[in-house]
């Protein structure tokens, strides 16, 4: 089994995306931060809203990229004020994050 730990990533792309597929609108994204390029990152892309994904739908995500959860790892919420070249108002972001490992194998 890999022991290596990653971060896991989660916030809401306010003005949709591009990668991995473009939205229109806001939707929530959960990337793994690792070496490389960032657009090179398991990235998943929920369908545009501005919902928060439960716990349930966040683990789901990470099973699909091939990561779960490290033991006893809760996801810890920050807020920031987004950035000011948007061509809206700056507005408080939500950032999560979790420690998380690769899945056993077969375990997806």
């Amino acid at each position: 089994m890999n022991k290596q730990i990653f971060g896991a990533q989660m916030s809401l792309r306010c003005c949709g995306t591009t990668a991995p597929t473009r939205t229109a609108g806001p939707c929530w994204q959960v990337y793994v931060t690792q070496w490389g390029l960032v657009g090179e990152w398991p990235t998943f892309t929920w369908p545009t809203s501005a919902v928060i994904p439960t716990v349930e739908q966040r683990q789901a995500a990470l099973a699909v990229l091939g990561f779960t959860l490290v033991e006893d790892a809760e996801w810890e919420w920050t807020e920031h004020a987004g950035p000011d070249y948007h061509p809206h108002p700056v507005r408080v972001l939500l950032l999560a994050g979790v420690k998380v490992r690769v899945l056993d194998e077969g375990a997806a």
